[in-house]
């Protein structure tokens, strides 16, 4: 070692300089390399926490577990509880007379009611026009519901297309966005805040919902292994059939789509679906614990180990002062009745329907992709960077899977 440094110093200057830089270079080569494998290996997965107000969501959950019979919900009780939650939070108590308007689940209003109350013990009165849920409450969720309604079409179409409630999906979404405002705050203020669109993700975890590339190639191999405990039926297995050769590339560009955010949307659906039946197969049902699939979504399928007491959770979020789980966010969420006319509640979450894609459906799906060369940093959170964009803008073509928004209602799906 004496002798290298002997050598270095009489090397002239511009050698010196070299050698340094390689040493740099070489340096930080190892450093993306040892990162890339730790990785690859799982090392960095977050095997999650329970989160510390899981009794509220077992409780909840616990009241669709029932099995009373619609005709014996009281619903003078019901509303009664809720005028006194009207006292004190004005804005939620609309929220919920705004669900149960639109959903004919009796046991609703009940479930909503015991969600609130995480925090309606604890919530200021004298902030009477605030949403008594802390993260709800802040301008980041103001900004991020409008981005949300920008997609609801094409949330709403990835639902129909993987079998699963569009508000479960935006649940997942949300966990992740808020995750994202609140670790890149510069990035929301300079970008996402004042334009309103989603922060897209392109290394580690992809697209608007953070999916890992070994988690996307697992949902494409579940979709055609009639032998997965995680396979979802024969009527999916080429909804993400791919166009080209290159899988890696195509399925790097299916996510990391700064206009149009489809396939995110398919993929986490199928996230769920799968999730769902691997536990149903096992003998444990959760396709009514949304607290569960969210918490499930954020860990990865290698954290989902059915079994008979799951507590919900995930990983930690922090906005403002107080500390979230991924499962809670999408909880909250869920049962608030935040954003119900573009995200309606269905009595059952997962569609049984049987419907094989035909090949100019699985084309049609194929045509949501964009150029996806990232913008000029930046440039992507512009919003007329976004009007190239074959589906991007729900107020600029308001029917682009030929839904007619204004006839939408709740529709009755049948579990699996």
């Amino acid at each position: 070692m004496k002798q290298l440094w002997l050598d270095f110093k009489q090397r002239p200057l511009w050698r010196k300089i070299l050698d340094v830089a390689l040493v740099l270079f070489a340096a930080a080569g190892a450093a993306i390399l040892g990162a890339w494998a730790l990785y690859q290996l799982g090392v960095t997965n977050n095997n999650g926490a329970v989160d510390k107000n899981y009794r509220y969501m077992v409780a909840t959950a616990d009241l669709a577990a029932t099995g009373r019979a619609d005709e014996t919900v009281d619903l003078p009780s019901q509303l009664q509880r809720l005028a006194v939650v009207a006292e004190r939070h004005p804005v939620n108590a609309r929220l919920m007379l705004d669900a149960i308007a639109t959903c004919d689940d009796p046991l609703l209003l009940d479930r909503m009611l015991s969600a609130l109350a995480i925090y309606t013990d604890e919530a200021d009165t004298a902030a009477r026009h605030v949403n008594a849920i802390p993260w709800m409450a802040g301008p980041e969720w103001a900004a991020l519901k409008e981005a949300i309604v920008h997609d609801s079409a094409l949330i709403a179409e990835a639902g129909r297309l993987t079998g699963v409630e569009p508000r479960l999906i935006v649940g997942c979404l949300i966990g992740e966005q808020i995750r994202l405002f609140n670790s890149k705050r510069e990035m929301f203020k300079k970008y996402l805040g004042p334009v309103k669109v989603l922060s897209v993700q392109s290394q580690f975890s992809y697209g608007v919902n953070g999916i890992k590339d070994f988690t996307a190639k697992a949902v494409e191999d579940h979709l055609q292994d009639p032998t997965s405990e995680f396979y979802m039926g024969p009527a999916y297995e080429h909804l993400l059939d791919f166009e080209t050769a290159d899988h890696e590339t195509e399925r790097y560009n299916r996510l990391v789509d700064y206009r149009n955010h489809l396939y995110s949307y398919i993929y986490t659906g199928c996230i769920l679906h799968q999730t769902m039946l691997q536990w149903r197969r096992a003998g444990y049902d959760i396709s009514d614990r949304p607290d569960l699939l969210f918490t499930l979504f954020n860990l990865g399928f290698s954290q989902s180990h059915p079994k008979p007491d799951p507590m919900p959770g995930g990983s930690t979020i922090s906005v403002g002062e107080r500390d979230y789980t991924f499962g809670a966010i999408g909880f909250d969420f869920y049962y608030s009745g935040e954003l119900v006319r573009a995200f309606p509640y269905h009595r059952n979450h997962f569609s049984a329907e049987q419907h094989a894609l035909s090949q100019e459906e699985i084309e049609r799906i194929q045509d949501n992709m964009s150029d996806c060369t990232r913008p000029e940093r930046g440039l992507e959170y512009h919003q007329d960077s976004a009007k190239t964009a074959k589906y991007s803008n729900i107020e600029e073509d308001p029917d682009p899977f030929g839904i007619d928004h204004s006839k939408v209602h709740p529709t009755e799906h049948t579990a699996q």
